[in-house]
């Protein structure tokens, strides 16, 4: 589903993941958490359940016992065309443009958390305190990434920084931007290639070819929200593909 605005702007951004690559290794989790100044998660936050991160893990186990295997879904913000926390943000905060993309505006956020509650995926967040760094560490901020204080929501946002890097590099260059010139930290990190990122609206794309891969499926489908991040299902060599997730 293109709209008439994402034809204007010329891109429609996605991500596939491949399930049956995926190992749970948290590559991503790491590389995301780098690369947009995410909070550390330490004991005394864990230990109050306020933990978050932009992309986590998920460990499903399946099979009978002794024969049990378990696969592994990273699951970020989908970035859903119909997302139900959109209309709920009374500021506006929060809104789908012309891109594909659910874009997050940090300095309009007053923190009603009417988002988080209207996300049926889980992947916003609340910021509880202002983020503090061990001063070992504050030299790793990355200086594209703004540091966010405590009060506002935020999730996912595909790397934005890198998005306008890539566009801006190409347009500078006078090249047309290329399958793969452009890849959010999450991406860049998988050792086995499980996130794939690209253009939609490039037919010719790895990601546009993913989405029309047999074991495509999409989370939470029936609510109808029309995620552009797609999910390519587990191969099970005595059961055809499976990991679907409802």
């Amino acid at each position: 589903m293109v709209t008439a605005a994402e034809k204007v702007s010329g891109h429609k951004w996605g991500m596939a993941v491949d399930v049956d690559r995926c190992t749970g290794c948290q590559a991503c989790v790491m590389a995301c958490q780098a690369e947009n100044n995410t909070t550390l998660s330490t004991e005394d936050v864990y230990r109050q359940k306020r933990t978050f991160a932009w992309i986590r893990i998920e460990r499903y186990w399946y099979g009978e016992f002794p024969d049990v295997k378990a696969r592994f879904i990273p699951i970020m913000c989908q970035h859903c065309e119909n997302a139900p926390c959109e209309p709920v943000c009374p500021v506006f905060a929060t809104y789908h443009n012309t891109e594909g993309m659910n874009v997050q505006i940090y300095n309009r956020c007053v923190g009603t958390r009417y988002c988080g509650n209207g996300c049926p995926y889980n992947v916003r967040f609340f910021n509880y305190w202002e983020p503090v760094w061990p001063k070992s560490l504050r030299n790793q901020l990355n200086p594209d990434v703004t540091v966010r204080s405590r009060g506002i929501m935020e999730k996912c946002s595909f790397c934005v920084q890198r998005i306008r890097r890539g566009v801006r590099e190409a347009a500078r260059d006078g090249r047309e931007l290329q399958d793969g010139d452009i890849e959010p930290a999450c991406v860049e990190a998988c050792p086995t290639n499980a996130l794939v990122f690209g253009d939609y609206n490039d037919a010719d794309s790895r990601v546009s070819v993913m989405r029309n891969d047999d074991r495509k499926y999409t989370l939470l489908d029936k609510l109808n929200t029309f995620p552009n991040v797609v999910y390519l299902a587990q191969v099970d060599a005595t059961e055809g593909a499976t990991g679907g997730h409802e």
